[in-house]
C-alpha cells in the first residue's frame, strides 16, 4: 500500500520527536558517565558535557578501594535479592486465591486489598509498629514492611484469572493438589507477569533509601542508594564521606556520579534481558481484571 504524504510527514515529525525525547532522557546519564571518567580539573571548570575530558578511572578506583562503599553495595545486592524473592512469592500467594471467583470468600477479601491501594497508615504508625515488633536495626525491617504492592497483586490476580481453567482441572482430574497446581501448572505459566514484576521489585528495592534512613541507626547495614544519599545531600561531612580523596568541588562531582553510575549499572545491564517478558506481562496481565 502506497504510503500518502500526511502519512510521510506524520513519520517524519514522530521520528524527530522520539530522537529528542531520547536525548532528552539519556544526557543526564551520559553527563554522569562523562564526569565520573573525567579529571576533577575539568569538570570544577565546566567542560564536561557529553565526553570524557582527561580521561581517567582514578574516581573508580578510589570508590572501590574503599571499604564503606563496597560493603554497602553488598547489603543492596542482598536486600534486593532477598526482598524480590520475599515480594514474588507473597504476591503471587494472595494474587492466586483472588483470581477463582468461585472461592466464597473472594468479595469479601478483595476490597480489603484494594483498600489498601488508597489507604495507608502513616509513616509514625508504621514507625511505632515496626520498632514494637523489633524489626529496628534488622535486615527483615527493609523486606517486610512493603514486600507486597496492591498494584502488583491485581496486576498478578489479572493474569492469573486469563490462565485456561482445563489446564488446572485436567491436573486436579489426575490427582494433584492446590499447591501442585500452583507451583507446577500456574507458575510456570507465568514466566512473563513473573518476569515483570522481578523487575519492578528488585529496582524498587534497589533504590530504596527511605525505608533504611528511617529504620537504620546501624551505619553497616545502609544500602548503598541510602549511603548515595548522604554523599549528595551533604548529610555527613565531607571529610568522612570522601576520605582518600582532595577536597575540591571538582572531586565531590567525580565522586557523586562514578557512585550513581555504579548504582545504577546492575539495573541497566539487567532490563535488556526481561524487556521481553516485562512487555508481556503489562500486556496480559491487563486484559481482563
Amino acid at each position: 500500500m502506497k504510503e500518502s504524504r500526511g502519512y510521510k510527514i506524520f513519520k517524519v515529525f514522530n521520528t524527530i520527536l522520539m530522537i529528542i525525547v531520547v536525548l532528552l532522557t539519556l544526557y543526564p546519564f551520559l553527563y554522569l558517565v562523562a564526569q565520573s571518567f573525567s579529571s576533577e580539573a575539568a569538570i570544577y571548570s565546566g567542560k564536561v558535557t557529553f565526553f570524557p575530558v582527561d580521561f581517567n578511572i582514578d574516581t573508580y578506583k578510589s570508590i572501590i578501594r574503599q571499604g564503606d562503599f563496597i560493603g554497602y553495595y553488598k547489603n543492596t545486592i542482598l536486600y534486593a535479592i532477598s526482598g524480590t524473592i520475599i515480594s514474588l512469592f507473597g504476591t503471587a500467594i494472595l494474587a492466586y486465591p483472588l483470581s477463582k471467583p468461585y472461592l466464597r470468600l473472594n468479595k469479601f477479601f478483595t476490597p480489603f486489598v484494594i483498600f489498601t491501594m488508597y489507604f495507608g497508615g502513616g509513616l509514625i504508625p508504621n514507625f511505632v509498629l515496626v520498632n514494637a515488633l523489633g524489626l529496628r536495626n534488622t535486615i527483615w525491617a527493609m523486606l517486610i514492611p512493603g514486600a507486597i504492592s496492591t498494584y502488583f497483586v491485581l496486576l498478578m490476580k489479572a493474569f492469573f484469572a486469563n490462565l485456561p481453567q482445563e489446564l488446572e482441572e485436567a491436573a486436579a482430574i489426575d490427582g494433584m493438589g492446590t499447591f501442585g497446581i500452583f507451583t507446577k501448572i500456574v507458575l510456570p505459566l507465568s514466566k512473563p507477569i513473573m518476569s515483570t514484576m522481578v523487575l519492578f521489585y528488585a529496582s524498587g528495592l534497589w533504590g530504596n533509601w527511605f525505608t533504611p534512613f528511617i529504620y537504620f541507626d546501624k551505619k553497616e547495614l545502609w544500602p548503598v542508594a541510602l549511603y548515595l544519599r548522604q554523599i549528595i545531600y551533604g548529610a555527613q561531612s565531607t571529610n568522612e564521606l570522601s576520605a582518600g580523596f582532595e577536597e575540591t568541588a571538582g572531586i565531590a562531582a567525580s565522586v557523586k556520579s562514578a557512585s550513581m553510575v555504579l548504582m545504577a549499572l546492575p539495573i541497566i545491564c539487567v532490563y535488556p534481558f526481561i524487556q521481553k517478558y516485562f512487555v508481556q506481562g503489562m500486556m496480559l496481565g491487563s486484559v481482563k481484571g
